[in-house]
Protein backbone atom coordinates (compact mmCIF):
# COMPACT_ATOMS: atom_id res chain seq x y z
CA UNK A 1 0.00 0.00 0.00
CA UNK A 2 1.42 3.09 -1.28
CA UNK A 3 0.17 6.22 1.17
CA UNK A 4 1.52 9.61 0.11
CA UNK A 5 2.78 12.19 2.47
CA UNK A 6 1.62 15.35 1.75
CA UNK A 7 4.17 18.33 1.43
CA UNK A 8 3.76 21.93 3.03
CA UNK A 9 2.33 23.06 0.11
CA UNK A 10 -0.24 20.76 -0.87
CA UNK A 11 -1.65 20.74 2.70
CA UNK A 12 -2.23 24.43 2.36
CA UNK A 13 -4.15 23.96 -1.03
CA UNK A 14 -5.69 20.97 0.66
CA UNK A 15 -7.13 23.26 3.34
CA UNK A 16 -8.02 25.68 0.67
CA UNK A 17 -10.07 22.81 -1.18
CA UNK A 18 -11.41 22.02 2.44
CA UNK A 19 -12.85 25.29 3.36
CA UNK A 20 -14.65 25.97 0.22
CA UNK A 21 -15.85 22.53 0.47
CA UNK A 22 -17.55 23.29 3.67
CA UNK A 23 -18.64 26.64 2.54
CA UNK A 24 -20.75 24.84 -0.06
CA UNK A 25 -22.61 22.58 2.37
CA UNK A 26 -23.00 25.92 4.48
CA UNK A 27 -24.66 27.66 1.35
CA UNK A 28 -27.75 25.02 0.40
CA UNK A 29 -28.32 24.54 4.43
CA UNK A 30 -31.40 26.75 3.83
CA UNK A 31 -32.55 25.65 0.93
CA UNK A 32 -32.67 22.12 2.25
CA UNK A 33 -36.93 22.52 2.47
CA UNK A 34 -39.65 20.85 1.82
CA UNK A 35 -40.82 21.17 -2.18
CA UNK A 36 -37.34 21.14 -3.54
CA UNK A 37 -36.03 18.97 -5.78
CA UNK A 38 -32.33 17.70 -5.06
CA UNK A 39 -31.60 18.29 -8.95
CA UNK A 40 -32.56 22.08 -7.63
CA UNK A 41 -29.99 21.58 -4.92
CA UNK A 42 -27.46 20.33 -7.39
CA UNK A 43 -27.90 23.53 -10.07
CA UNK A 44 -27.15 26.07 -6.81
CA UNK A 45 -24.00 24.02 -5.71
CA UNK A 46 -22.70 23.57 -9.13
CA UNK A 47 -23.03 27.20 -9.62
CA UNK A 48 -21.34 27.99 -6.48
CA UNK A 49 -18.46 26.12 -7.13
CA UNK A 50 -17.88 26.95 -10.98
CA UNK A 51 -18.68 30.58 -10.87
CA UNK A 52 -18.24 31.92 -7.25
CA UNK A 53 -15.42 30.09 -5.93
CA UNK A 54 -13.65 29.34 -9.69
CA UNK A 55 -13.44 25.54 -8.48
CA UNK A 56 -14.63 22.01 -10.41
CA UNK A 57 -17.52 20.18 -8.57
CA UNK A 58 -15.14 16.26 -8.74
CA UNK A 59 -18.13 14.26 -8.80
CA UNK A 60 -19.24 15.20 -12.25
CA UNK A 61 -18.34 12.71 -15.36
CA UNK A 62 -16.21 10.94 -12.43
CA UNK A 63 -15.99 7.49 -13.57
CA UNK A 64 -14.03 4.95 -11.66
CA UNK A 65 -13.29 1.42 -13.17
CA UNK A 66 -16.62 -0.07 -14.62
CA UNK A 67 -18.93 2.77 -14.04
CA UNK A 68 -20.33 4.89 -16.46
CA UNK A 69 -19.88 8.72 -15.94
CA UNK A 70 -21.62 10.38 -12.75
CA UNK A 71 -23.66 13.01 -14.48
CA UNK A 72 -23.98 15.58 -11.35
CA UNK A 73 -21.77 17.73 -9.28
CA UNK A 74 -23.03 16.57 -5.92
CA UNK A 75 -24.37 13.13 -4.46
CA UNK A 76 -28.04 13.39 -2.43
CA UNK A 77 -29.14 10.65 -0.90
CA UNK A 78 -32.51 11.10 1.10
CA UNK A 79 -33.78 8.54 3.59
CA UNK A 80 -32.56 4.77 2.97
CA UNK A 81 -30.66 5.88 0.40
CA UNK A 82 -27.22 5.25 1.83
CA UNK A 83 -24.73 7.02 -0.39
CA UNK A 84 -24.02 8.17 -3.95
CA UNK A 85 -27.79 9.42 -4.85
CA UNK A 86 -28.17 10.57 -8.21
CA UNK A 87 -30.51 14.21 -7.68
CA UNK A 88 -33.72 14.01 -9.44
CA UNK A 89 -36.51 16.27 -10.01
CA UNK A 90 -38.65 14.01 -7.00
CA UNK A 91 -38.78 16.87 -3.99
CA UNK A 92 -38.41 16.65 -1.19
CA UNK A 93 -41.03 16.25 1.88
CA UNK A 94 -41.15 17.19 5.18
CA UNK A 95 -39.78 14.29 7.34
CA UNK A 96 -37.28 13.02 5.25
CA UNK A 97 -33.81 13.34 6.08
CA UNK A 98 -30.84 13.86 2.92
CA UNK A 99 -27.04 12.91 2.56
CA UNK A 100 -25.18 15.64 0.56
CA UNK A 101 -21.97 15.37 -0.32
CA UNK A 102 -19.72 17.96 -1.81
CA UNK A 103 -16.44 17.45 -2.79
CA UNK A 104 -14.62 20.74 -4.50
CA UNK A 105 -11.40 20.52 -6.84
CA UNK A 106 -9.15 23.87 -6.34
CA UNK A 107 -5.80 24.41 -8.31
CA UNK A 108 -5.84 20.87 -8.28
CA UNK A 109 -6.55 19.23 -5.07
CA UNK A 110 -9.76 17.94 -3.42
CA UNK A 111 -11.76 18.88 -0.20
CA UNK A 112 -14.67 16.04 0.29
CA UNK A 113 -17.26 16.33 3.12
CA UNK A 114 -20.48 15.59 3.40
CA UNK A 115 -23.52 16.59 6.17
CA UNK A 116 -26.93 15.36 6.82
CA UNK A 117 -29.68 17.86 6.74
CA UNK A 118 -33.52 17.53 7.92
CA UNK A 119 -36.10 18.68 5.90
CA UNK A 120 -38.39 19.93 8.34
CA UNK A 121 -39.26 18.10 11.20
CA UNK A 122 -37.66 14.65 11.29
CA UNK A 123 -39.03 11.44 13.85
CA UNK A 124 -37.59 11.45 16.86
CA UNK A 125 -35.58 8.17 15.27
CA UNK A 126 -34.24 9.80 12.47
CA UNK A 127 -33.02 12.89 14.54
CA UNK A 128 -31.40 10.11 16.74
CA UNK A 129 -30.00 7.86 14.11
CA UNK A 130 -28.01 11.17 12.57
CA UNK A 131 -26.98 12.69 15.66
CA UNK A 132 -25.56 9.02 16.51
CA UNK A 133 -23.77 9.06 13.40
CA UNK A 134 -22.22 12.55 13.65
CA UNK A 135 -20.65 11.20 16.85
CA UNK A 136 -19.56 8.42 15.77
CA UNK A 137 -17.46 10.39 13.02
CA UNK A 138 -16.15 12.58 15.89
CA UNK A 139 -15.24 9.53 17.48
CA UNK A 140 -13.19 7.90 14.83
CA UNK A 141 -11.21 11.54 14.21
CA UNK A 142 -10.38 12.04 17.62
CA UNK A 143 -8.67 8.76 17.49
CA UNK A 144 -6.26 10.81 14.50
CA UNK A 145 -2.57 11.30 15.61
CA UNK A 146 0.92 9.38 14.46
CA UNK A 147 1.66 6.51 15.60
CA UNK A 148 -1.94 4.96 15.90
CA UNK A 149 -3.58 3.02 13.90
CA UNK A 150 -6.71 2.96 11.24
CA UNK A 151 -8.12 -0.26 13.28
CA UNK A 152 -8.42 2.33 16.24
CA UNK A 153 -10.60 4.46 13.59
CA UNK A 154 -12.88 1.58 12.34
CA UNK A 155 -13.20 0.35 16.28
CA UNK A 156 -13.87 3.81 17.76
CA UNK A 157 -17.35 4.01 15.33
CA UNK A 158 -18.33 0.43 15.90
CA UNK A 159 -18.19 0.19 19.13
CA UNK A 160 -19.88 2.83 19.43
CA UNK A 161 -22.90 2.39 17.61
CA UNK A 162 -23.57 -1.41 17.34
CA UNK A 163 -24.51 -1.39 20.80
CA UNK A 164 -27.21 0.84 20.51
CA UNK A 165 -28.69 -1.41 17.51
CA UNK A 166 -27.53 0.17 14.67
CA UNK A 167 -25.28 -1.12 11.61
CA UNK A 168 -21.92 -0.28 10.29
CA UNK A 169 -22.35 -0.39 6.02
CA UNK A 170 -19.11 -2.23 5.67
CA UNK A 171 -18.60 -2.57 1.15
CA UNK A 172 -17.90 1.59 1.06
CA UNK A 173 -15.03 3.60 3.30
CA UNK A 174 -13.07 6.61 3.74
CA UNK A 175 -10.44 7.17 1.47
CA UNK A 176 -6.85 8.62 0.84
CA UNK A 177 -7.36 12.47 -1.15
CA UNK A 178 -5.09 14.92 -2.61
CA UNK A 179 -4.81 15.36 -5.96
CA UNK A 180 -6.88 12.56 -6.64
CA UNK A 181 -10.04 12.04 -5.81
CA UNK A 182 -9.66 8.75 -3.98
CA UNK A 183 -6.36 7.18 -2.94
CA UNK A 184 -4.61 4.91 -0.52
CA UNK A 185 -5.57 3.89 2.10
CA UNK A 186 -8.97 2.48 2.51
CA UNK A 187 -10.42 3.48 6.10
CA UNK A 188 -12.89 1.38 7.42
CA UNK A 189 -15.28 1.88 9.56
CA UNK A 190 -14.96 -1.11 11.50
CA UNK A 191 -12.20 -2.92 12.48
CA UNK A 192 -9.75 -3.65 15.93
CA UNK A 193 -8.05 -1.24 17.81
CA UNK A 194 -3.85 -1.41 16.73
CA UNK A 195 -4.43 -2.93 13.85
CA UNK A 196 -3.66 -1.99 9.89
CA UNK A 197 -2.09 0.70 8.22
CA UNK A 198 -0.01 2.92 11.12
CA UNK A 199 -0.36 6.54 10.77
CA UNK A 200 2.03 8.98 10.05
CA UNK A 201 1.90 13.09 10.09
CA UNK A 202 1.34 14.30 6.62
CA UNK A 203 -1.32 11.88 5.64
CA UNK A 204 -4.85 13.33 4.38
CA UNK A 205 -7.89 10.97 4.02
CA UNK A 206 -11.88 10.99 4.21
CA UNK A 207 -13.86 9.92 7.80
CA UNK A 208 -17.17 9.18 6.41
CA UNK A 209 -19.23 6.22 8.31
CA UNK A 210 -22.45 5.22 6.94
CA UNK A 211 -24.80 4.10 9.56
CA UNK A 212 -27.97 2.21 9.25
CA UNK A 213 -31.17 2.10 11.50
CA UNK A 214 -31.42 -1.69 10.19
CA UNK A 215 -29.33 -4.17 8.88
CA UNK A 216 -25.53 -3.69 7.66
CA UNK A 217 -26.85 -5.12 3.95
CA UNK A 218 -27.10 -3.16 0.86
CA UNK A 219 -28.07 -2.48 -2.20
CA UNK A 220 -27.61 -1.03 -5.86
CA UNK A 221 -29.77 0.70 -8.22
CA UNK A 222 -30.31 0.26 -11.79
CA UNK A 223 -29.03 4.18 -11.93
CA UNK A 224 -25.48 2.46 -11.37
CA UNK A 225 -24.68 4.57 -8.71
CA UNK A 226 -27.15 4.79 -5.96
CA UNK A 227 -26.99 2.19 -2.84
CA UNK A 228 -29.54 2.10 -0.62
CA UNK A 229 -30.27 -0.19 2.38
CA UNK A 230 -31.79 -3.60 1.56
CA UNK A 231 -33.97 -3.92 4.71
CA UNK A 232 -35.18 0.10 3.77
CA UNK A 233 -34.14 0.86 6.76
CA UNK A 234 -33.41 5.24 7.17
CA UNK A 235 -28.97 5.33 6.57
CA UNK A 236 -27.31 8.17 7.92
CA UNK A 237 -23.69 9.58 6.81
CA UNK A 238 -21.28 12.45 7.86
CA UNK A 239 -17.80 13.26 6.40
CA UNK A 240 -14.82 15.05 6.99
CA UNK A 241 -11.28 15.04 5.52
CA UNK A 242 -8.67 14.84 8.28
CA UNK A 243 -5.14 15.81 8.17
CA UNK A 244 -2.74 13.31 10.52
CA UNK A 245 -0.13 15.48 12.67
CA UNK A 246 2.34 14.83 15.31
CA UNK A 247 0.31 15.71 18.11
CA UNK A 248 -3.56 14.65 16.64
CA UNK A 249 -5.32 15.70 13.79
CA UNK A 250 -6.68 18.68 11.82
CA UNK A 251 -10.14 18.57 10.06
CA UNK A 252 -9.82 20.57 7.02
CA UNK A 253 -13.23 20.83 5.81
CA UNK A 254 -14.27 23.52 8.11
CA UNK A 255 -16.11 26.50 7.51
CA UNK A 256 -17.89 28.96 9.95
CA UNK A 257 -21.03 27.08 9.42
CA UNK A 258 -19.66 23.69 10.23
CA UNK A 259 -21.78 22.06 12.88
CA UNK A 260 -19.43 21.97 16.21
CA UNK A 261 -17.46 18.91 17.12
CA UNK A 262 -20.11 16.55 18.95
CA UNK A 263 -18.55 13.33 20.46
CA UNK A 264 -21.47 11.92 21.98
Amino acid sequence: MSVSIKSKSEIEKMRVAGRLTSEVLDYIAPFVTAGITTNELDKLCHDLIVDVQKGIPAPLNYAPGGHKPYPKSICSSVNHQICHGVPSDKALKNGDIVNLDITVIKDGYHGDSSRMFYVGEPSIQAKRLCEITYQSMWRGIRTVKAGSYLGDVGFAIQSFVEPMGYSVVREFCGHGIGAKFHEEPQVLHYGRPKTGLKLEAGMIFTIEPMINAGKKDIKQLGDGWTVVTKDHSLSAQFEHTILVTDTGYEVLTISDGCPAPNFG
